[in-house]
């Protein structure tokens, strides 16, 4: 009877805290809040309590929708908004931390762990800075024989940022070497330019190392070639939350 009695005062507990939960919202968001099925779209303007919506709809769906945390997907734009949003969720209901809290790049690190032998990575690979990857490329340049001595100091920092700009280019839009090739054929030197891509390619291969933009494009890849992964995935993942959806 005393148990009983216990796990009775903890459910009034919670359904307090619940109503102090929505009784902070207005009308126009408790709407998004309470309607947990099928998607929703929020739109407002800074400072009108997008991230007070959406951490008030999951703690709805954990207390009174009965969804397992672990269910729970939710994305943002920057670390400082996930950390916010986390310790948000962790003061309103229990299990936040089996939840999914995180950037896009971050859940693709996370899935790709996960994954990575399946895509011919070691779980345990390196991710290169905007700094290293720079860097990379330009050894790669000077490796393909570019790397002109002949040429002016300025002129080969010219030639050798267009380089840069074709091979973060490609990598945004998930091109191979052959590929972009192909899809560029009209572009001076592109053969040129995608012999040093396809340099840099095998150099973060042979040090099982990935670049930001390989962070979302093999998670795409993932999940569009390993029927297991997205199979999982889907299952795991019954509700997500994007915050920031315009940016992420």
């Amino acid at each position: 009877m005393e148990e009983s009695n216990g796990t009775a005062e903890q459910e009034k507990d919670k359904r307090k805290i619940m109503q102090e939960i929505l009784a902070k919202l207005n009308e126009e968001q408790l709407k998004p809040v309470t309607d947990t099925e099928g998607a929703v779209l929020v739109l407002a303007g800074a400072g009108s309590g997008k991230t007070r919506v959406l951490t008030s709809r999951i703690a709805y769906l954990v207390e009174e929708k009965g969804v397992y945390p672990s269910s729970v997907l939710a994305i943002t734009f920057t670390n400082k908004a996930a950390n916010e949003m986390r310790e948000r969720l962790s003061s309103m209901v229990d299990g936040a931390q089996s939840m999914w809290i995180c950037t896009i790049h971050s859940m693709c690190v996370r899935i790709l762990r996960m994954y990575a032998e399946r895509l011919g990575y070691n779980k345990n690979f390196s991710i290169y800075s905007e700094t290293e990857r720079a860097n990379v490329i330009k050894k790669a340049f000077a490796e393909s024989g570019f790397d002109d001595e002949k040429l002016p100091p300025k002129e080969k920092e010219k030639v050798l940022k267009g380089f840069k700009f074709h091979v973060a280019n490609a990598k945004m839009l998930g091109k191979t070497p052959q590929q972009y090739a192909e899809e560029n054929a009209d572009v001076k030197g592109i053969r040129d330019i995608c012999a040093v891509y396809a340099a840099y390619c095998d150099h973060l291969k042979k040090n099982n190392a990935l670049d930001f933009d390989d962070l979302l494009t093999e998670a795409l890849r993932l999940l569009e070639t390993d029927k297991d992964a997205l199979e999982y995935l889907s299952g795991k993942f019954r509700y997500i939350h994007v915050d920031e959806f315009q940016d992420t």
